[in-house]
């Protein structure tokens, strides 16, 4: 037995709100990126989905799927890199006390 699409969309949509709200409640900048990556989890998702249930002839989802992994891997590369220099400068990750980030 296989889940449809409607039932891959539900646990897409949880996925994106797991991830809206945990982007806008939490204050850690490593909890807010994994928010992020749980959004852009979501998106990808659906772009399979839709290709395997709406287009199964064309690879268009999954391309676009590919390359929201590797846009999603840039964007934690960078974001790391500001979340270790915020440590360095500030002795925190609390986005309350992030403020300026010079040395």
């Amino acid at each position: 037995m296989e889940p449809g699409l409607n039932h891959i969309l539900v646990i897409s949509a949880a996925l994106f709100f797991i991830g809206v709200f945990g982007f806008f409640t939490r204050r850690n900048l490593v909890t807010m990126l994994m928010s992020i990556e749980l959004v852009l989890n979501s998106v990808n998702l659906n772009f399979i989905a839709f290709n395997k249930y709406v287009w199964p002839n064309k690879m268009d989802g999954l391309f676009f799927a590919i390359f929201v992994i590797a846009i999603a891997a840039a964007e934690a590369a960078v974001a790391i890199a500001i979340i270790i220099n915020l440590y360095r400068s500030h002795h925190s990750i609390d986005v309350e006390n992030a403020e300026e980030m010079k040395f």
